[in-house]
């Protein structure tokens, strides 16, 4: 199964709000920590290691 590139939550908005509000009054170690927690979860529920490779590759690309 390849990465899913293309938009596929059906309210992103909605989701964007929700991450923020997540992370509202968490200091900024402790919103470090929930982003791990967060990637770690949503890495274990793909489970494919070529996907995880392939967004983690591309997250970094992103950034550098």
């Amino acid at each position: 199964m390849p990465l899913q590139r293309e938009l596929n939550l059906a309210a992103p908005d909605d989701f964007y709000e929700t991450l923020i509000d997540t992370h509202r009054d968490l200091t900024p170690a402790q919103s470090e920590e929930l982003n791990a927690a967060l990637v770690l979860l949503l890495a274990n529920h793909i489970g494919d290691m070529a996907v995880l490779r392939e967004a983690l590759n591309e997250a970094r690309m992103s950034v550098v």
